[in-house]
């Protein structure tokens, strides 16, 4: 388990610094945080807020925030002027946060979560719903703090589930943090404020500059809000699908909204894994159709143009796959 957690970590790694552009780009695997040497308030009890960004569209990525300071700087982040990122203005927000960056006594942190990693994750065979890669996220967050050497005793959280099994879990996780959670804590708590305004402005950022090798120079940047029901979104999904390779890595495929898309596409053979032989020698599983979006070959070219890429499609030639006829 450790071992594939290390994989993971790697394949985000190399994720964000392909999906992001260098001025995104921080110190740490996982996106970008305030200076990385020791604050000189860390060995002083701190307090954390963190808080998420994109939980619920079907485009780009989720992203958490946390921001980190000491307790005895916690009266003053009243006169900051942070409040739930939802309420403020796309302008208020950048000043906001420009100004949380140049603040001395304010750590922070992001965790920039792919939107491919979210999909695979909720499909695969060992499935990982949402809540769970929000917690996992929320504790990387604080492991990151605390390996950093700050001293944290409190943390803020605006709940994922419920209430209470989410703080009796992090209590597990770190006995020696005092946890908060609770809904709306974008709205009562400042330091978890400061960390919406972090999670927003980072995934806003992400958006516009959001590089999909897919779809080339021909990409329509005009998809709204990125939520299911905007009508512009959804027009969006239709005019960026392509019959038989499905959506761009913007979108987040495994979400409902997608569903809908995938149904009278192109019809792909999949080769079904085999049973261990049975007594009498025999196999029971034979091909199955699925009617749904994949790898499709032609038997027709020959090895030459298959190894060579010549003649495929953008898709195969910008991931540089090429045929294997051994093994």
């Amino acid at each position: 388990e450790a071992y594939e957690q290390t994989i993971w970590e790697r394949e985000r790694e190399a994720r964000v610094r392909l999906t992001l552009k260098p001025q995104f780009l921080g110190r740490n695997s996982k996106g970008m945080g305030s200076d990385c040497l020791t604050p000189e308030w860390a060995s002083q009890p701190c307090l954390m807020g963190i808080d998420e960004a994109g939980r619920g569209p079907v485009l780009g990525p989720m992203v958490y925030g946390c921001m980190y300071c000491p307790i005895s700087y916690q009266s003053s982040l009243a006169s900051l002027h942070f409040a739930d990122s939802k309420t403020l203005k796309e302008e208020k927000r950048e000043e906001l946060y420009e100004n949380l960056k140049l603040d001395k006594s304010l750590g922070w942190a992001v965790d920039v979560i792919d939107p491919r990693e979210l999909s695979a994750k909720m499909l695969a065979k060992n499935k990982t719903n949402l809540n769970e890669i929000s917690h996992n996220s929320a504790m990387g967050l604080i492991k990151r703090v605390l390996d950093m050497g700050v001293f944290l005793t409190e943390a803020y959280l605006d709940t994922v589930g419920d209430p209470e099994k989410y703080r009796i879990k992090l209590s597990e996780r770190f006995p020696s943090i005092k946890f908060v959670v609770s809904k709306k804590a974008d709205s009562l708590f400042p330091v978890v404020s400061g960390a919406s305004i972090v999670a927003k402005v980072t995934r806003d950022r992400a958006l516009r500059e959001w590089l999909v090798e897919e779809t080339g120079e021909n990409i329509n940047r005009k998809f709204g809000s990125g939520y299911p029901g905007d009508p512009e979104t959804k027009a969006w999904l239709v005019q960026h699908k392509h019959s038989l390779f499905g959506f761009p890595s913007l979108v987040r495929f495994s979400w409902g909204t997608c569903t809908a898309h995938l149904k009278g596409e192109v019809e792909v053979a999949w080769e079904a894994d085999e049973n261990e032989e049975s007594g009498n020698g025999s196999s029971s599983k034979r091909q199955a159709k699925l009617s749904s979006f994949g790898f499709k070959t032609c038997e027709s070219r020959s090895e030459e143009i298959e190894s060579s890429g010549k003649g495929r499609c953008k898709f195969f030639q910008a991931r540089k796959l090429q045929q294997l006829t051994q093994f």
